[in-house]
């Protein structure tokens, strides 16, 4: 393949993936970038010429219209698309490069606008689809999923004979300055939390109602904070390809002040999905919370603290019980002085980079619809190591719950 990647999407983490492409020339041959605004294309456009010299082109799509993106893909002829827009697009997207035979990358399963659902059945079930035109489509290669897939994967490969728990766990202990604010995408971020909780245990899902179930947990280079019970998508596609699981779950720290102001919305309707009725024009109040809040491109300036992200996985070996975690530990300030973003979005935006190059290169190859975990595990973290996101084995700590 020639090199050649289209992003759509420029958000916070569309910034950073476009930004970390650019820093490999000799395998990103050519840039192109398109989203919605234009304006926030030619922002990373001049960024991206400014900082590290490299000239990549611009357009203005509408990634909800397929023709419009068929259109855009046969003009620039990408090797591959990065798909970096909301989750809402990825099934108009994946039908873009099927009519093109173009390879698909994204870092977050498909949800439906109408409904705070998320699951992998809408494009697993493309797999024949993509097989039939001879392409790729790689899922979910984003921090979580993405990275803790392919972190699971090495533990299971290296280290057991056999799976049999899994706790992923995320702690974002960095401090923005705002009284409220996401990390990402408000309408996304807030949708996940207030749905209800989920997790797989002896062959079930349980299903909790939101943030019921917490505990303290001690995570490496930051210390003891609450993390709550959620649903979180890379537990469908890893319980299905580790068989041997008897428990999967995920968990997410917030803080009380974040938690309040959350709940105070909740009470008042504002995280509704639903259209009402406004000044004789309807609106869904969850996309009119988002226009007000900050913008998490905009955070990172004067961003304190750390995020920490992990796996901890525990089975057996030669007979014997072992546990194991493996853990990312990411700088909000080291972030936004390479790439003027924060942590979250940078422990997204860098491990989409690192998908697609390995979809261009050709270390990671097949035919069809495929989750981070169904491959080797060894060039993914090694690009890890190599752009930013150094990962460690460490003592796992106890849980309690």
């Amino acid at each position: 393949m020639s090199g050649r990647i289209l992003v759509i999407g420029a958000g916070a983490a569309g910034n950073v993936a476009v930004q970390k492409c650019a820093m490999l020339p000799e395998v990103f041959t050519e840039i192109h970038l398109a989203s919605r605004t234009l304006s926030k294309c030619t922002a990373i456009q001049a960024r991206c010429a400014e900082k590290w010299k490299r000239s990549i082109s611009v357009s203005q799509v509408d990634a909800d219209n397929v023709n419009e993106t068929v259109e855009l893909i046969r003009e620039f002829k990408p090797d591959v698309v990065l798909n970096m827009a909301l989750p809402y697009q990825d099934l108009a997207i994946m039908e873009a490069c099927l009519q093109t035979k173009v390879h698909y990358v994204d870092t977050a399963n498909y949800e439906p606008k109408d409904e705070a659902k998320f699951c992998y059945k809408w494009q697993w079930d493309l797999h024949d689809r993509f097989k039939e035109a001879g392409i790729m489509a790689l899922l979910g290669s984003g921090f979580d999923p993405g990275v803790t897939n392919v972190f699971t994967a090495h533990l299971a490969a290296t280290y057991f004979d056999e799976i049999h728990t899994l706790d992923i766990v995320d702690c974002n202990d960095g401090d923005h300055g705002h009284p409220f604010a996401t990390n990402f995408n408000p309408e996304i971020n807030i949708r996940e939390i207030t749905q209800k909780g989920k997790y797989f245990e002896n062959g079930q899902w349980v299903e909790i109602e939101p943030m019921s179930i917490s505990q303290d947990i001690a995570f490496p280079e930051v210390g003891s904070r609450r993390g709550y019970l959620l649903y979180h998508e890379e537990l469908e596609s890893l319980v299905k390809h580790f068989p041997t699981l008897k428990r999967a779950r995920f968990w997410m720290t917030f803080g009380e002040e974040y938690l309040t102001h959350l709940r105070v919305l909740e009470n008042v309707g504002m995280t509704r999905i639903d259209e009402v009725e406004f000044n004789g024009q309807k609106i869904v109040p969850l996309q009119f919370l988002k226009a007000v809040l900050p913008n998490p491109s905009e955070l990172s300036t004067n961003y304190t603290g750390k995020t920490s992200i992990g796996c901890i996985v525990s089975g057996v070996k030669d007979g014997k019980p072992l546990r194991k975690m493996i853990v990312n530990v990411c700088d909000h300030a080291v972030c936004h002085a390479e790439v003027a973003a924060q942590a979250v979005s940078y422990t997204t935006g860098v491990p989409a980079m690192i998908g697609a190059k390995q979809v261009l290169t050709g270390a990671w190859s097949g035919i069809g619809v495929f989750n981070m975990e169904e491959f080797l595990p060894a060039p993914f973290l090694a690009d890890l190591n190599q752009h930013g996101l150094p990962w460690q084995i460490v003592d796992a700590p106890e849980l309690s719950v």
